[in-house]
C-alpha cells in the first residue's frame, strides 16, 4: 500500500469533485491557518507544491478548503516523482 500524503484540498464552485494538490508539511503548516482569510478576501496565491512547482490559486473561485492526509494512491497535482 503507497504511503499516505499531505494535500490541500480544493472545493471549486461549480466542481463536482475536489481538486487535490501535494504539499509538504511546511507548507500544509503555513496553509491550515491562513485558508479562511484566503477565501474571505479572495485572494490570488502561489502554492508551493510538494515537487517544488508553483500552483496559482484564485480563492475566489474555492467553496472550501482544507489540508488533508489522502491515500498514496490519490491523483494529486504537484506530486513528486514516484520511484
Amino acid at each position: 500500500m503507497s504511503e499516505a500524503k499531505q494535500a490541500l484540498v480544493l472545493h471549486l464552485a461549480g466542481g463536482s469533485q475536489p481538486l487535490l494538490i501535494a504539499v509538504g508539511t511546511d507548507t500544509a503548516e503555513k496553509l491550515a491557518g491562513r485558508l479562511p482569510e484566503l477565501i474571505r478576501q479572495a485572494r490570488v496565491e502561489a502554492i508551493e507544491a510538494a515537487n517544488g512547482s508553483k500552483i496559482t490559486v484564485n480563492f475566489a473561485a474555492v467553496q472550501a478548503a482544507h489540508v488533508d492526509v489522502v491515500p498514496g494512491n490519490s491523483q494529486l497535482y504537484g506530486s513528486p516523482p514516484r520511484g
